[in-house]
């Protein structure tokens, strides 16, 4: 893929908000709940921040200083604001984005994807979107939208919606960690694998709420007291369980051919381990020693990669967990329907076979004959009744023994709670 730069699909999800203005717990991936987006402080569209050994500070957008020798730039930008960090990013990279990765960035409903050229890497990434209803009879709609981060030698650009808490709580926390000497990401790889594990972790909302309502829906499905109607949001249910396995794919498919990309450019070896300062020194000698620009991924980097695969990769498990046990309800529902019906079917059959003999004694008296046996006895009639009841009684007691009369399962059911109580 280096060396040539393709647009990549434009279909995907319908983009959405995602942050939550309703109170909900913090997952591990959540900024603070007093974090302010962009929109809130009246922040500009573009955010640069120059990230070096023990320092971490803004610097002008659309200043024309050099950069310095050591460190790497954050460009933050947002694409309600259409290619307002391109001029920055030219001037202290000296690449020019494409036009096709630039289209790719203003998508909304772009899918996650991933894309290379000789000089920068393209990676989009949909992070994950929910407002849980306090209804759980209304379905959970699982809304995403993208972050697209353009990977340059001494350069991250991260293009994300203006309303988002999460990437301006992070530059925030950047901040206060070279305030108070603390360690900051080394390299541009490891801050965007930062943002996207965050975003991941966002999941950890969604998780609650979907089971909470697939625990609904089981106990609506599997109700003996009145029948399940709601079939069109028992289905909305599964396709939104679906697409939550759709996107975890993307994702998966976006980082391993980044990874892949990266093995590939140096021949599946990696590089010695260097400090973290020296590994953005030496991108101005790569392009004229034709050596690939871009470095390939350390040791700690790739911990971090597998560490946010084995996230995405529980998302995906847990989604195909829940739709599994979607699946499983309905079988179970249909079953336990198909079983009362059976049962109901048995009793029903019972008792025609009950009256049968009886029905038959009485079209046999009914017939309109002149003569015939205890017509004109007085006590013909209490012999034919006795007989018709000795006959009932006795297939009953027939059935019985056979067990072909059984309680029925909704009134079984009823009797064990009643036994449970006392």
């Amino acid at each position: 893929m280096a060396g040539a730069a393709l647009s990549g699909p434009t279909g995907g999800a319908t983009a959405a908000h995602d942050d939550d203005e309703r109170p909900r717990p913090r997952a591990s991936g959540d900024p603070p709940r007093d974090a302010k987006s962009d929109l809130d402080t009246g922040a500009p569209p573009v955010a640069v921040l120059w990230i070096a050994p023990g320092r971490c500070e803004p610097i002008d957008a659309g200043s024309t200083a050099p950069a310095p020798e050591r460190g790497y730039a954050w460009v933050d930008a947002h694409y309600e604001s259409p290619r307002a960090w391109v001029e920055t990013v030219e001037r202290l990279t000296g690449v020019t984005v494409l036009d096709e990765h630039l289209s790719d960035a203003e998508n909304a409903t772009h899918p996650s994807y991933f894309d290379s050229t000789r000089d920068y890497e393209m990676i989009v990434f949909r992070g994950l979107a929910i407002r849980p209803g306090p209804d759980p009879e209304e379905p959970i709609r699982i809304r995403t939208r993208p972050t697209v981060f353009f990977l340059f030698p001494r350069c991250v650009v991260s293009v994300r919606p203006a309303d988002s808490h999460q990437v301006p709580a992070l530059r925030q926390r950047m901040l206060d960690a070279a305030r108070f000497k603390q360690r900051l990401p080394s390299r541009p790889e490891e801050l965007m694998l930062r943002i996207l594990n965050g975003m991941v972790d966002r999941y950890l909302d969604l998780r609650q709420p979907v089971t909470d309502q697939l625990e609904y829906w089981q106990r609506e499905l599997l109700d003996p007291r009145r029948p399940f109607r709601d079939w069109l949001s028992l289905l909305e249910a599964r396709r939104q369980l679906r697409k939550l396995e759709n996107l975890s794919e993307e994702q998966l498919d976006a980082l391993q051919e980044w990874r892949d990309e990266r093995l590939d450019r140096h021949g599946g070896h990696e590089e010695p381990a260097r400090h973290w300062a020296d590994a953005t020194d030496d991108t101005g000698s790569a392009a004229g020693s034709g050596e690939p620009a871009l470095p390939a991924l350390t040791d700690a980097l790739e911990v971090r990669v597998n560490d946010l695969v084995e996230h995405i990769e529980r998302v995906r498990g847990h989604a195909q967990r829940l739709e599994t046990s979607i699946e499983s309800a309905v079988q179970l529902h249909f079953s336990a329907t198909a079983h009362r019906t059976n049962q109901i079917m048995r009793t029903l059959t019972v008792l025609t076979a009950t009256f049968m003999p009886l029905t038959l004694i009485t079209g046999i008296f009914g017939m309109n004959f002149e003569v015939m046996p205890g017509v004109h006895s007085p006590a013909g009639f209490w012999w034919t009744m006795a007989a018709m009841g000795a006959i009932a009684l006795g297939l009953v007691v027939f059935f019985r023994a056979r067990r072909y009369l059984e309680e029925t399962g909704l009134r079984s059911g009823s009797v064990r709670g009643r036994r449970r109580r006392r």
